[in-house]
């Protein structure tokens, strides 16, 4: 009997027990859960860490606006951990009618996808593209729509050249292929050590640190019209000042109150920020029918109970692409 046909009594989640560092964690053991009658429980296969996740529990996140705080795993009095996952339907509600039990999705967005199960409403189904495997199906979905996010806000498209700050991260890898797709040029910065990777996926690779913008300068085959901050700080906020005309095509996804009295655009949870729900809920669907041209980047890969491993190894920085959770 296969993992997804056995009927499990008792599923384990990762939950923090306070506020602090990734030793806050650990795994508990609760009743399977039950649908709601317009939602589904979920067997996961694979779940996406992201900064997000750490931030939530260590006192690193902003302040997030009161509306939104359910998006951000912040309705309840502790957060709850894991933002996307895929993973085959174990049981459905009594309303659902376009879904079935055995059915293979991506679920995003969702809270609590640090599990063995999770619950989700309908609506935050996407079936999974055959081509994708588990760990990329359970990683793409919340850095995808925030690279779809950062794109529109900032109108990238044919014809454009885009710095990208942070090109060989999760959320950065996206957007360079996804730019790049669009017709435009792309400039990423990354540690030189990813330079071949930002080749390979399309980019003029430059390498950040001092002196950045006379590098930036000295690559680009004419003027940069749009800028993309994946990495925040000073350094991406000064050199797209200096080189893109209009503060209104420059978008960060690492924005500071500093960012924000630039006039560009800052996309978030936080006061002066842009979630982009429309956009992101519009995007799931062009990433699904896209993935299997997508280079959806799997840095490592750790079991639930390694929760707080994950956690540490991206806090203290790891190699290009996403971190993953599989139960």
């Amino acid at each position: 009997m296969s993992r997804d046909q056995r009927m499990d009594t008792v599923a384990r989640s990762v939950r923090p027990t306070g506020y602090g560092l990734p030793d806050v964690l650990e795994v508990v053991e609760t009743p399977v859960p039950l649908p709601d009658a317009d939602g589904v429980v979920v067997r996961v296969r694979a779940a996406g860490v992201n900064p997000i996740d750490w931030k939530l529990y260590s006192g690193a996140f902003h302040e997030v606006d009161e509306d939104e705080k359910d998006a951000a795993g912040l309705a309840e009095e502790l957060p709850r951990l894991g933002l996307e996952c895929a993973g085959v339907v174990t049981a459905i509600g009594a309303d659902v009618r376009d879904i079935e039990v055995g059915a293979e999705v991506i679920v995003y967005p969702v809270t609590a996808a640090y599990a063995d199960y999770v619950t989700a409403p309908v609506n935050s189904l996407i079936p999974k593209p055959a081509e994708l495997g588990w760990t990329e199906a359970g990683a793409l979905m919340l850095t995808g729509t925030t690279a779809m996010h950062t794109l529109h806000a900032a109108g990238v498209g044919p014809g454009d050249t885009v710095l990208v700050h942070g090109g060989s991260g999760g959320v950065g890898s996206l957007v360079v292929q996804l730019a790049v797709a669009a017709g435009a040029i792309v400039i990423a910065t990354a540690s030189t050590a990813n330079h071949e990777l930002l080749l390979g996926l399309g980019a003029i690779p430059v390498a950040y640190g001092p002196g950045l913008l006379d590098r930036v300068r000295a690559v680009a085959p004419g003027p940069i019209t749009a800028a993309i901050d994946c990495a925040g700080g000073d350094e991406a906020l000064d050199v797209s000042l200096a080189v893109v005309a209009d503060p209104r095509r420059i978008a960060s996804i690492a924005a500071s109150d500093r960012h924000i009295e630039a006039g560009i655009k800052a996309l978030g949870y936080g006061p002066g920020q842009d979630a982009g729900f429309a956009v992101r809920n519009a995007a799931r669907a062009e990433l699904a029918a896209r993935a299997g041209e997508l280079r959806i980047l799997i840095d490592a890969v750790y079991p639930l109970t390694e929760a707080a491993q994950a956690h540490r190894d991206g806090i203290n920085g790891h190699g290009p692409g996403k971190l993953v959770l599989v139960p």
